[in-house]
């Protein structure tokens, strides 16, 4: 079908809008009701039964399956099967908290949010990290800087690393594509590490001299359990780099062949279930409902996001967003306070609708366009609580343990605005 054919009333984007509303507005003021999945659910089927007869009524059903069929499924089962594996992964111990050991902590997490993705490597190292800094006086900002390089900024290589570039990889960016990110990764990190082994080691030398002598008496190694996880995980990593038609070309013949890639993930994830000890996962607090809140919360985005996309298409060249620039702060100004991943197929709906055939082309749009999406959404997510899923579990596990974190506006002006908001204008100015 040539949707480009079919105009869309703009009323039909209203649902989407409430959509992404609701996730940025109902946990600010409605906490209680919102924290509940079944109500996240009620939420999501009652915006989407509005579209799903208006698409229905405008012989666009076949662009709904398209995007349920293909981007959705393939998104859950993956997202799950990466949160079921790391949930088997336990860490645990208590060393020395120095500006050194933190700062390796989140330049290894930086490197793990690439390959498990950057909710499990947040989930896996955020116990050990408030663990090793249990004793210290200043601890805020070490919570602070995990949320911005590990629940973020570090998943840029690869599809794994962050649910966006995922979306990227299904519209066709190969596997390999991403690690064209690598400098832009290396800077961004590499300043955020920097700048965090400077504010460590000023709120170091404030600690009490009792603080620091108990950090130093007070040590247990480092201990993991659940290793065999890393093996289901290096299957679901090879899964997604070879099992897709650049690889296998048989799948060009038939699209649902493309499902081969998510059995042997659900594999996976079923092998970690099988041979992960029960004990374990209770250690990790493991429990299914952080993946039920995002399979509810993004069948809603998914089906109302549709009428979206396809008003942006047909109506790119209107909008005035063209330049590598534009589409970089637009994609990051909306991930900041939207959800990062609708935010980034959202934007390569306006891309594809500019038509561009010229040049390098990847995912069907421009390539410095899709650069410029990709680091944008992954980058501007750490902006806010709301802009990555990890962000608000980072922050409950650190209230649980009673480090108190800085409410949603203090979060900006303490640290997202004046720390990370600079690193990422210049890493424009100096890359894009």
């Amino acid at each position: 079908m040539e949707f480009h054919s079919v105009s869309i009333s703009i009323w039909s984007l209203i649902p989407f809008i409430l959509m992404l509303g609701s996730i940025a507005v109902f946990p600010l003021f409605w906490n209680h009701f919102w924290e509940k999945n079944k109500n996240k659910l009620i939420i999501a089927v009652v915006l989407s039964i509005p579209v799903i007869i208006y698409l229905l009524s405008t012989n666009l059903t076949e662009k709904l399956i398209e995007t349920m069929v293909f981007d959705y499924i393939p998104f859950i089962i993956l997202l799950g099967s990466l949160f079921t594996i790391t949930g088997g992964i336990f860490l645990t111990g208590d060393i020395e908290a120095k500006p050194q050991i933190n700062t390796l902590f989140l330049a290894i997490g930086a490197v793990l949010a690439s390959f498990m993705g950057t909710t499990g490597a947040a989930m896996l190292l955020i116990r050990p990290v408030i663990q090793t800094n249990k004793e210290r006086k200043y601890k805020v900002h070490t919570i602070l800087f995990f949320i911005g390089i590990i629940a973020n900024c570090g998943g840029l290589l690869t599809p794994l690393g962050d649910p966006p570039l995922f979306m990227m990889y299904l519209r066709g960016a190969p596997f390999t594509w991403f690690f064209k990110l690598f400098f832009e990764w290396f800077v961004t990190n590499g300043l955020l590490l920097i700048v965090y082994f400077i504010v460590d080691s000023y709120f170091h030398k404030k600690e009490p001299v009792s603080a620091i002598i108990r950090d130093e008496t007070q040590i247990r190694p480092l201990k993991i359990q659940g290793t065999l996880n890393f093996i289901w995980l290096a299957g679901v990593v090879l899964a997604v780099a070879f099992l897709n038609p650049q690889y296998l070309h048989f799948m060009h013949y038939n699209e649902y062949y493309k499902f081969i890639r998510e059995a042997v993930i659900v594999l996976m994830a079923y092998l970690s279930i099988l041979f992960t000890p029960h004990l374990t996962r209770v250690s990790n607090n493991f429990t299914w409902e952080p993946i039920k809140e995002v399979a509810y919360l993004f069948l809603g985005i998914f089906i109302t996001m549709v009428p979206c996309l396809l008003y942006l298409e047909i109506n790119a060249k209107h909008l005035g967003v063209v330049s590598e620039n534009q589409f970089y702060y637009y994609t990051g100004l909306l991930s900041s306070f939207l959800d990062n991943t609708p935010t980034a197929v959202t934007f390569h709906s306006l891309a594809l609708g500019l038509g561009e055939s010229t040049g390098s082309i990847v995912a069907g749009i421009p390539e410095e366009l899709l650069r410029a999406i990709c680091l944008g959404a992954v980058f501007f997510g750490a902006m806010t609580y709301i802009g990555n899923g990890p962000n608000f579990m980072v922050k409950a596990v650190a209230e649980e343990n009673n480090i108190k974190m800085p409410h949603f506006f203090a979060y900006m002006y303490k640290f997202s605005l004046i720390v990370l908001l600079p690193i990422f204008i210049l890493v424009q100015l100096l890359l894009l």
